[in-house]
């Protein structure tokens, strides 16, 4: 479900109609679902204390109930801030949930000071919706005041305070930058308080959204929480090519997602042996070409050969056995493997009612056209003579079969000789012009 918040879309998500600013939509950043929603809890339960509140993009901070509010996921609360004043947020966890996410986080309680202070309500909701109207604009009136003082920094998002008396400003620079000149004369055009807070190339992307190269969402805007550095050597692992376009994501930096894989291929690689390049026989030296980690498989090949010869990893590890003990095994050839055997073709475990199970089926279209039009095309002289001809021999078939066998009965006892005069007299009447009349 998009909505006009997120990369996904531009319809309202449904509820409150809030653009995704509310968890009822399903379209939110870094959403949470609460599995103990719908269990019973022990008469002599008490709620815990601590609730989960989510901000704009992806920041979520913890606060005290103190006043035992009863709180539902997705409502909005005025909190308490460190530089005074109040902000709204949406509540993403209540429960013994929010106990495991501060046990995830490593949060302790006795840092949990900020309080909860009210539900809002709709003077607090108006407020806070004029203060997300006016992002956009403020935005690009910084970016404009940036851009004459020259700095070399990159303004990407605004963050309003619920009560509209705070700003902060998230920018991206390779350095350090002096902004005190910047932060002067925002503060004098927008006559707010101003917070100017540097992230990373990652974090400006999770913050921002949008589109992968796998055509989804990117997953620091959706679920990925914490980014985990990301080397060249992930893809010198999975055998990727090294260029710098196709493993940079949109943040310009190397993709988390060269991440998911590599536990998988660092277990395969335990199995593979080290330094084996190359193997000594008798016949010569034979070099590695390729290794199929997976299969367990090893491609040799000779000097001026072009032949590759398949081995599994214990029979190399084995040759590599007696290399070390001066010994060269006669041929690789005698341990080949039959990789090229012909697949079973498994049956489709499904019906094939149309035929869409053909990648085919789009090429036979040709020859069927160009067969259709050489049947379908007349001579060039139409009469009627064609049908009649069609139609002759069947009736002669029909209607008089015994006098033909007779026919071809008597041929037989006609000599050879006599036939083939028979057959140029007929050639010689056909060449002859007709009588006009």
């Amino acid at each position: 479900m998009g909505c006009g918040s997120c990369s996904t879309g531009s319809c309202a998500p449904a509820g409150c109609k809030s653009n995704g600013s509310c968890l009822t939509g399903g379209c939110n950043k870094l959403d949470v679902y609460d599995w103990l929603a719908h269990m019973d809890m022990p008469s002599n339960y008490k709620p815990f204390h601590v609730v989960e509140v989510k901000f704009k993009g992806s920041r979520k901070e913890f606060y005290l109930n103190h006043e035992n509010l009863y709180i539902e996921a997705g409502e909005l609360v005025a909190v308490e801030t460190a530089m005074g004043g109040y902000d709204i947020g949406h509540v993403s966890l209540t429960g013994e949930l929010v106990r495991m996410q501060l046990k995830k986080r490593r949060v302790n309680m006795e840092d949990v000071t900020k309080k909860i202070y009210r539900k809002a309500t709709s003077t607090d909701i108006d407020k806070w919706q004029q203060a997300k109207g006016m992002e956009f604009e403020t935005m690009h009136k910084a970016r404009v005041l940036a851009k004459n003082l020259g700095l070399a920094m990159k303004l990407s998002d605004v963050d309003y305070q619920g009560d509209k008396t705070k700003a902060t400003f998230y920018y991206t620079a390779e350095g350090r930058v002096d902004f005190r000149e910047l932060i002067k004369r925002m503060a004098e055009t927008f006559r707010i308080r101003i917070e100017m807070r540097q992230v990373g190339m990652r974090q400006e992307a999770s913050r921002l959204g949008g589109i992968g190269s796998c055509c989804r969402e990117l997953c620091c805007s959706t679920w990925l929480t914490d980014f985990k550095t990301v080397s060249t050597s992930a893809a010198r692992y999975q055998n990727l090519s090294l260029n710098t376009l196709k493993l940079a994501g949109q943040c310009g930096k190397l993709k988390c997602c060269l991440n998911y894989e590599l536990d998988t291929y660092m277990d395969a690689l335990k199995d593979i042996p080290d330094h084996a390049d190359r193997l000594e026989t008798e016949k010569g030296i034979a070099k590695l070409q390729k290794t199929d980690i997976f299969k367990k498989l090893m491609w040799f090949s000779y000097a001026n050969a072009e032949e590759w010869i398949p081995l599994q990893i214990d029979r190399v590890k084995y040759v590599q056995q007696l290399n070390k003990k001066g010994i060269k095994p006669p041929d690789l050839k005698e341990e080949v493997l039959e990789v090229n055997k012909t697949p079973i073709a498994k049956a489709p475990d499904y019906e094939n009612v149309v035929g869409q199970d053909s990648l085919t089926r789009l090429d036979d279209k040709t020859p069927r056209k160009r067969a259709n039009q050489k049947r379908n095309k007349k001579p060039k002289n139409a009469s009627t003579a064609p049908a009649v001809a069609i139609h002759h021999p069947v009736q002669t078939i029909v209607k008089s079969p015994e006098p033909k066998q007779a026919e071809v009965a008597s041929t037989d006892d006609i000599p050879s000789g006599n036939r083939n005069n028979n057959r140029r007299k007929n050639r010689s009447n056909k060449n002859r012009p007709k009588p006009t009349v």
